[in-house]
Formats: C-alpha cells, sequence, structure tokens
C-alpha cells in the first residue's frame, strides 16, 4: 500500500520530502507535518488509504528530507510554508485536497486554506491553535505552566546520539502524557531521516525549534470566519501544549466546524484513536 516518492520541487525551488499511500487516482488527503511527516501516525495514514483516500504527507522546510538551510534562521515566513502546501496541492491532482495540520502544521493549514482557497476542498486541524507561536491571546489557554517547566528542565541531550535523543523524546512524551514508549520509536525514525546530526538540524526536526524563529505575521485568526469549506478540529482531551480551549475556539470561529475531542488522547495522535479520527475525516 505504501510508495516513498523521494521529493516535489515546487515553482520557487524548494524540494519537499513526502510519503504516499493508497491509490493516486484517489482524492487527496495532504498531511502537513508538525513539522516532519511523521507527526501523522502510519495507522491513521493507512486507515485513510483503506478509506479510498490517496494519502500524502510531507515534511515542511528544515525539516526530514525536505529542503534543509538555516535552521537558526529561516528566510521564509509563515505564509511561505502556506504556499508550499498550495503547490504540493496542485502539483498531486487538479482537483481541490482535503489539507490537514497537526500542531504547528495545523498554523500553517489554517493561513493556506486562508490565502489559497482554491486549492482545497475540506480542512482538518488537529492539536493547534488559531494564533502563531509565543504570546497567546488573553481569551485562549496557553502552555501549561507546570507542564513547561518540567519540559524546560530535561537536560539537553547529545544530538549525535540516536539514543540519547530518543530517550529525550520519551521523557517528554511522559511528561506531556503521551506514549512514551511511541515517542522514543517517532524520535528515532525520525533521527534516522535528518540529513545530518548538528544540534540545530536535530532540534528543528525533533522540537520544530524553527517555528519560534519564523515570521508569523500578519496575524489570521481574525480571518477564521472567512473560510468556506467543511472543518473538522481534533483536539486531546488532556493536551497539556495547547490545552483543548484552543481546539474550541477554532471550532467556534470557523463557520461550520465539527469539533472531535480525543477523552483519551493529550498531544499526539494514539493509534488507538486512528479509526475514530478516519471516520471523521472521512465524512468531510
Amino acid at each position: 500500500m505504501r510508495s516513498t516518492v523521494l521529493s516535489f520541487r515546487a515553482p520557487d525551488g524548494v524540494r519537499l520530502g513526502l510519503e504516499r499511500f493508497g491509490d493516486p487516482a484517489a482524492p487527496v488527503v495532504l498531511l502537513v507535518g508538525g513539522p516532519t511527516m511523521l507527526s501523522w501516525p502510519d495507522a491513521l495514514c493507512a486507515a485513510l488509504a483503506d478509506g479510498g483516500r490517496h494519502v500524502v504527507r510531507y515534511d515542511l522546510r528544515d525539516s526530514g528530507t525536505s529542503t534543509t538551510v538555516d535552521p537558526e534562521a529561516p528566510a521564509y515566513t509563515l505564509r511561505d510554508l502556506a504556499a508550499d502546501a498550495a503547490a504540493l496541492a496542485h502539483g498531486l491532482d487538479d482537483r481541490p485536497a482535503h489539507l490537514a495540520g497537526i500542531g504547528v502544521g495545523g498554523m500553517v493549514a489554517q493561513v493556506a486554506a486562508l490565502d489559497h482557497p482554491g486549492a482545497f476542498s475540506a480542512l482538518t486541524l488537529a492539536g493547534t491553535r488559531p494564533v502563531a507561536p509565543g504570546p497567546v491571546d488573553d481569551d485562549l489557554p496557553d502552555h501549561d505552566a507546570a507542564t513547561m517547566g518540567q519540559l524546560f528542565a530535561l537536560p539537553t541531550p547529545d544530538w549525535s546520539d540516536r539514543a540519547a535523543v530518543a530517550e529525550r523524546a520519551a521523557a517528554a512524551a511522559a511528561i506531556l502524557g503521551d506514549d512514551p514508549a511511541a515517542a522514543r520509536t517517532r524520535a528515532g525514525r525520525v533521527f534516522d531521516r535528518t540529513p545530518g546530526t548538528e544540534p540545530a538540524i536535530q532540534m528543528a526536526n525533533q522540537l520544530g525549534t524553527v517555528f519560534s524563529r519564523l515570521d508569523c505575521r500578519p496575524r489570521w485568526r481574525e480571518r477564521l470566519p472567512q473560510l468556506a469549506m467543511p472543518t473538522l478540529v481534533v483536539h486531546g482531551r488532556h493536551d497539556r501544549f495547547f490545552p483543548v480551549g484552543n481546539g474550541e475556539a477554532l471550532a467556534r470561529e470557523i463557520p461550520g466546524a465539527r469539533l472531535l475531542v480525543l477523552d483519551q488522547a493529550a498531544t499526539a495522535i494514539p493509534d488507538a484513536a486512528a479509526a475514530e479520527v478516519t471516520t471523521a475525516m472521512l465524512a468531510l
């Protein structure tokens, strides 16, 4: 069922690493990485393909097998990442794609749907929020302070040591309420796909730190009522990084959006929830 495509070259020359599941003739579900494509579980990708979709997950710039230049000083903006999603959607199929973003990839997906509505037929936002990294709006819940304190207290691993990086990911997952074993496995896979062991490159892949350096202006939250496509908002009940109130706000502010709260989930979509999320996505 799975076929790997090494890259897609956008019109501006940016290379995007991607992986495909299912029949290329089926309608496209485009999964924006958060930041790597492995943020989307294999089980969910396979279930969507079994449901008759051509599933394509991809790495954002400066992660995975996509173009990596300088994660410490990215020469692009959030809107450039949104344009990448639209270019990839157009390059895959003449029909609009169902766009889905997870975590920071959900921010890319929101801006892409607003800036390039003709490229997309539906929108799924998982574990994300309607504002950029940094200070949060007063009416939105911020990261859980105690959780963040524990995360920042974790020792910095040797980023050239695969085992140390994987153990750090497992420890962070335990703090966040996710499955440490699954996080350890995923971190190892991310490490193996990362084009180098330099700390900045590994941190950008494992932690998405490049996002804190991006120009995320102008604000897009106030534009959310303009979205006119079917939308699903998925959020873990126990998410301590982006608490569930952020997903509730997205569902309120996007016309007609459906909110699916995963009662047993935190920041990641567990394999046990893949069938429930798949059913909701296929219903859009």
